[in-house]
């Protein structure tokens, strides 16, 4: 509640609304701090709000469709007519790249149109900056981060490249690692959990949840994958363009009938624990909350050591984590952990200490929490 002792209205402008990982982490947020605020989201990608069906009946939310366009040429008159769309909220919360021209037009505009103060998340990058940042990216993020009330960003790298690349200082900068329910993920699902898959006797699943985007190079993941025994079938769950890329290679390789896309999970704490092994393929991670959730699963991970995933799973899991881009190491350790099963029960078990130690979502909301109240300067309870 505001000082005055009504709910405070939140914007959340995104780069999209999609159901993926900043933006589920929102919706948790949200559902946690119940009837405390209302909120208004925007979608840079305005059809993308699939994200909202997973918000709780008692969040009051709403979704503008008059909301000026985050996407075009950043201009004076285009930025200004951003910020008058900004008045009248109590708190501005910005998301990723998609949504840099609302914090260029809060840090130009916010005096003369009196406008909240924001906080913005930065969660990762796409394709286009995987391997390199763009050096214009860079110096408009320097400016436009300028007024911003707090920079949240989930891991060690991204906490760098803000402090280094985007010159900001260290007070403004906060580091809140994703968490999730962690208990969840400790019940055994039901073998018909994922719609038109049903896991068989004698079956193994390699999995993995992610956007298919061309940045999580999934068809990286079917190569490494196809050499694995018969009995492993790979389960990639989660929607997103490069589907069809994904079922060419299957196709290619010959393994299209172990391949499976069953689509986005609404609550991978029901599935994850069909799998036998989890993997990335990503060019590109900051702190990938779908590790997390694998760990809470009790299972071993093979990936790239892209962001924080080396940091992220637990001490005998780290020899899994294979540098990046190199395809044949990645293959090589799901080939390990898959002719082991003992060494994958091992891993699994701390990984599933870990996640309970470190990653539960109690912290992460208490931290939001503080950091969203103190900029509406609420008393706490």
């Amino acid at each position: 509640m505001t000082a005055k002792g009504k709910q405070a209205r939140i914007l959340h402008l995104h780069s999209t609304f999609n159901a993926g990982g900043k933006e589920l982490r929102c919706v948790r947020l949200m559902n946690a701090f119940g009837a405390q605020f209302q909120h208004t989201i925007v979608s840079a990608e305005p059809e993308a709000l699939g994200a909202a069906r997973h918000i709780s009946k008692n969040v009051v939310v709403s979704y503008p469709r008059n909301f000026p366009s985050l996407q075009g040429w950043p201009t004076p008159s285009r930025l200004s007519r951003i910020a008058r769309a900004m008045q009248g909220f109590d708190l501005i919360l910005t998301y990723n790249w998609g949504a840099m021209d609302a914090v260029m037009a809060h840090t130009l505009f916010s005096r003369p149109y009196r406008l909240a103060p924001l906080i913005h998340h930065e969660d990762g990058f796409n394709q286009d900056e995987a391997e390199r940042l763009k050096p214009s990216r860079n110096w408009y993020r320097r400016i436009a981060l300028g007024c911003c009330s707090a920079l949240i960003v989930p891991s060690e790298p991204l906490e760098r490249i803000a402090r280094e690349d985007w010159v900001q200082p260290a007070q403004r900068i906060h580091r809140i690692a994703n968490g999730l329910p962690v208990a969840a993920y400790a019940r055994r699902p039901r073998p018909d959990s994922l719609p038109g898959l049903i896991k068989r006797k004698g079956e193994y699943w390699l999995g993995t949840l992610a956007g298919l985007r061309a940045v999580k190079n999934l068809p990286r993941l079917v190569r490494a994958f196809a050499p694995l025994p018969e009995e492993w079938q790979l389960v990639i769950a989660g929607e997103g363009p490069e589907e069809q890329a994904i079922r060419a290679e299957a196709m290619r390789l010959g393994v299209a009938h172990r391949v499976h896309l069953p689509g986005f999970v609404a609550d991978p704490a029901k599935v994850a624990g069909l799998f036998d092994l989890f993997a990335l393929s990503s060019d590109s991670e900051q702190f990938p909350l779908s590790v997390v959730e694998a760990m809470a699963a009790g299972l071993a991970v093979a990936a790239p050591a892209v962001g924080d995933v080396a940091r992220i799973v637990a001490e005998p899991n780290r020899p899994f984590v294979t540098p990046p881009g190199d395809e044949a190491l990645l293959a090589r350790s799901l080939a390990q952990l898959a002719a082991n099963e003992g060494l994958r029960a091992e891993i699994g078990a701390a990984n599933r200490d870990k996640a309970r130690e470190q990653f539960d979502e109690a912290a992460m909301i208490g931290r939001y929490r503080a950091l969203y109240e103190q900029a509406l300067a609420l008393d706490r309870p």
